[in-house]
């Protein structure tokens, strides 16, 4: 059995990377490995786990190790850590957001952004045993930076749906958002590429044209950082005159989270950077049909379970929206290939079949 260092700059179970790593710490300790998780989560001067010990240390230098990179964002100890280190090597690529989206807003994203990027091209250049994407569309950026696609596979992110599936519904947000309103909801931070503008600017022409009884409901935090984002949408909420129609949701328990996707009618994202898009899964595992703009990963991820489109046209996205909610035939057919899509490619039993065959070559 092997040791296995897991490292990343931050380790947090509800982040999309973060919830990654630990179903990935939960597999491979199930099939007998040791698994140590390693962050500077904790403020220590190096990536170490919450015992202090470093993971050079704790890899050592036995080469049948195996060190395990999370990278999503740009990180100090990237590049020492994975040059130093004398065992196998695997990079996990999520994606880094360009910096073009933080330039005028937040420097300092901005800056680790653009060192992500760089790193990526760096990280290619160590020649490591494995370089695994969220999705395609990741992979072809590694491929196109230089790594050897026979040492490239796709492995989805893991995800915690069994949970949010089984929890209970909160009753206040059901009786709060079921009242009979038209719901449309979207899950994700509120960073400016995740395309809130777009999102505003479609529900208007939706409320205006199609549907005057309906809610936008809109749940993620703002980085504090980046106040200025929020207060261009509350002030773009103002001009559509949808004070009354928009919700800004920072935070939501995994009760309320599964209450909203219950009482939306669609789930509309129109996103410009996504490296995979976790919400579009739970909506499609939560029978919520999806409308919206794709872009990056999106088209990929979504497949054929939801009205995707190439052009961020809000019309478009308005009349999508009204087929989705009110053609009964489209929406069923959208709600069954969405369930169909999650057993077949994201459910975390899949996902794990696809991560150990990606570990064969390392006969892990």
């Amino acid at each position: 059995m092997a040791r296995v260092g897991i490292v990343s700059p931050a380790i947090l179970p509800h982040d999309a990377t973060g919830r990654d790593i630990l179903h990935m710490q939960r597999i491979l300790r199930a099939r007998g490995h040791e698994v140590g998780l390693f962050s500077t989560t904790w403020g220590r001067p190096q990536p170490c786990d919450d015992r202090g010990v470093h993971i050079l240390d704790y890899l050592g230098r036995d080469a049948s190790d195996v060190l395990i990179l999370h990278h999503a964002i740009g990180w100090e100890h990237t590049l020492p850590v994975m040059a130093a280190a004398k065992c196998r090597r695997i990079v996990k690529y999520h994606n880094i957001t360009p910096a073009v989206f933080y330039d005028n807003l937040d420097p300092k994203a901005a800056a680790l952004c653009r060192t992500g990027r760089e790193q990526l091209r760096s990280l290619i250049m160590l020649d490591c045993d494995l370089y695994l994407a969220d999705s395609a569309f990741n992979l072809q950026e590694m491929v196109e930076a230089g790594a050897d696609p026979r040492r490239c596979s796709v492995v989805h992110p893991f995800n915690d749906l069994d949970k949010l599936l089984s929890v209970e519904a909160d009753a206040e947000v059901l009786h709060d958002y079921g009242e009979g309103r038209t719901n449309v909801l979207f899950v994700g931070r509120r960073a400016p590429n995740k395309g809130h503008r777009s999102l505003l600017d479609a529900f208007a022409a939706y409320r205006r044209g199609r549907n005057s009884d309906s809610r936008l409901v809109l749940v993620g935090k703002g980085d504090e950082r980046q106040k200025k984002y929020t207060q261009t949408l509350r002030h773009q909420i103002w001009r559509l005159g949808l004070q009354r129609h928009v919700v800004l949701l920072d935070v939501a328990t995994e009760a309320e989270l599964k209450a909203h996707y219950a009482c939306a009618s669609a789930f509309l994202i129109a996103s410009e950077h996504e490296g995979f898009c976790v919400p579009v899964v739970e909506s499609m595992a939560l029978s919520v049909p999806i409308v919206g703009y794709g872009t990056t990963a999106v088209p990929q991820t979504v497949g054929d379970a939801g009205l995707i489109w190439d052009k961020n046209d809000p019309y478009l996205l308005a009349q999508s929206l009204d087929t989705a909610i009110a053609d009964a035939d489209a929406r069923r057919g959208l709600i069954e290939r969405g369930y169909r899509r999650y057993r077949e490619r994201y459910h975390n039993e899949r996902i794990e079949d696809s991560f150990l065959r990606a570990l064969q070559p390392l006969s892990l």
